[in-house]
């Protein structure tokens, strides 16, 4: 089949949309082609029965004629006592033919009737036959259009063999997808976590979610799907992937199948704590210190630490809020200088 017409890739649709025509030129020529015969065997019908009318008219008046034959030589044999027995004998054969040919007559009539009848049954079912045609003709042209049963947006299909996106003009075939329609009330993206991280994540935690093209928007989201088994990362035949869905909790008109988008997965969450950027933390003979900022210099802070992130290590002792502390060693320069 060939397409007519194609709705627009990423048309937002509504239920009832038009978005495929396929080409009913040949359908049309069916309908056309179905309804000239209907008309001609409709015509034959009619014919048909004005001559079988006709016919058993004429048989009819045949039998009228035959039977009144047959009462005159009826009559003619009741009349007959005084004849000579030639003569009795020749009237009485005569009234045996006329009752021979009175049956016969009754006989064609008769049977014409059931020809008529046969006919008639034959030309109605090859009428039936056509109009059935034709109401099929009719349906196909009907699914020629098809519309959008759900609303969504219209994403076309990508034909195999070229690998461009179905355009008007292709000629299709049965069971080629041509038009996915995502629901746009449900949403989801799909990330791909490390194997090493892959323990820290479990179902139904919170995510949040931006969109690359639309950095300033967040949306929230949660864990849904873990994939049982890993994969290898694109490009590396040794680092190891795990699938997982997130279920996204709105929609918005930013968020659009295809997007990349940036999740951000909360695995835990720990209130009212002191915090510093891991790369302010230093480890010397098993303690862990910090630069503190001392009036115009710096001086050696040993703390002890919490929990960490890949950005963050709380601090349990050792500094307290509004502390400033060196992202770098403020003395390294001063040891480069000095030696």
């Amino acid at each position: 089949m060939k397409i007519a017409h194609l709705v627009k890739d990423g048309t937002e649709v509504n239920v009832g949309d038009t978005v495929i025509i396929f080409d009913p030129s040949d359908v049309n020529r069916g309908i056309i082609d179905a309804e000239s015969r209907i008309e001609i065997s409709i015509a034959e019908l009619e014919k048909m029965k004005a001559q079988h009318a006709s016919d058993l008219e004429e048989l009819r008046a045949d039998y009228e004629i035959t039977r009144l034959s047959h009462e005159i030589s009826k009559i003619r044999f009741e009349q007959a006592e005084y004849e000579s027995e030639i003569m009795k004998k020749q009237i009485q054969l005569n009234l045996e033919k006329a009752a021979i040919a009175l049956e016969r007559a009754k006989e064609q009539i008769d049977n014409r009737t059931k020809i008529n009848v046969e006919e008639i049954k034959q030309k109605n079912l090859s009428i039936s036959q056509e109009q059935a045609r034709l109401n099929e003709a009719n349906s196909a042209l009907k699914q020629l259009t098809v519309i959008s049963p759900a609303p969504g947006i219209a994403i076309i299909s990508r034909n195999w063999m070229s690998g461009n996106k179905y355009q008007v003009g292709e000629q299709v075939w049965t069971g080629q997808p041509l038009i996915s329609l995502p629901d746009l009330s449900k949403l989801k993206a799909t990330v791909r976590i490390n194997e090493v991280d892959i323990a820290k994540i479990t179902k139904d935690l919170p995510v949040e979610i931006k969109p690359d093209a639309f950095s300033e928007s967040k949306f929230t989201g949660a864990v849904k799907e873990i994939a049982n088994l890993a994969v290898n990362k694109e490009g590396s035949t040794k680092i190891k992937i795990f699938p997982v869905e997130i279920h996204l909790n709105e929609t918005h008109k930013d968020l659009m199948p295809g997007l990349t988008v940036s999740c951000r997965i909360i695995v835990d969450k720990i209130e009212d704590v002191l915090f510093v950027p891991i790369e302010a933390i230093r480890t010397e003979a098993g303690s862990n210190f910090v630069y503190k900022k001392s009036g115009s210099s710096f001086e050696k802070v040993e703390i002890e630490t919490g929990r960490s992130n890949s950005d963050y290590t709380i601090i349990v002792s050792g500094l307290k809020e509004g502390d400033e502390i060196a992202l770098i060693d403020p003395f390294h320069e001063a040891k480069e200088i000095i030696e």
